[in-house]
């Protein structure tokens, strides 16, 4: 069996006139993060820890924000895709760790369900996944709310036979 683990990072800036989804949830807030998809920098960090650990490019890769059709694109719908991908190529999630990164809206009433969101879209069970929210302490740009980063890492597993 093939084990690999990747890592993601995406940052996005809060703007006016956007909805807030992280993880696939929408969060109440008068901002939203701005980018050419619905910006939800946790999993576009979660895309990229996945398609890092099967060597298989990024999400720039895969989801250029030069194409129109993924102007507005569901994140939720785009991380499908790449799970499908990394199925068609012999891989697996085995467990998954986001963290993102927000001075406000406090995220905690949220992670349950962004959690479970996460673990219905790429099939695996809900403990294989873990969601967390830190603060920065009012340092940097994050906590001047000016945006909001993720940090993740998977683990992926593959029963191609090793050549």
């Amino acid at each position: 069996m093939d084990f690999r683990i990747g890592f993601g990072y995406d940052a996005h800036r809060l703007t006016e006139g956007r909805a807030l989804i992280l993880c696939g949830v929408e969060i109440p807030y008068e901002k939203g993060l701005l980018g050419h998809s619905d910006a939800d920098a946790a999993l576009h960090a979660l895309m990229d820890a996945m398609l890092g650990a099967a060597a298989l490019g990024d999400i720039g890769k895969h989801f250029p924000d030069t194409d129109e059709k993924y102007r507005g694109a569901s994140s939720a719908e785009l991380l499908k895709r790449v799970n499908a991908l990394l199925a068609e190529n012999g891989f697996a999630v085995n467990n998954a760790d986001v963290c993102i990164v927000a001075q406000s809206p406090k995220l905690a009433p949220y992670i349950d369900e962004m959690k479970n969101t996460v673990a219905q879209t790429l099939n695996v069970s809900p403990d294989a996944i873990s969601i967390k929210a830190t603060t920065t302490e009012k340092m940097g740009f994050e906590g001047r709310g000016e945006g909001i980063s993720a940090y993740a890492v998977c683990s992926i597993v593959s029963n191609k036979e090793k050549k």
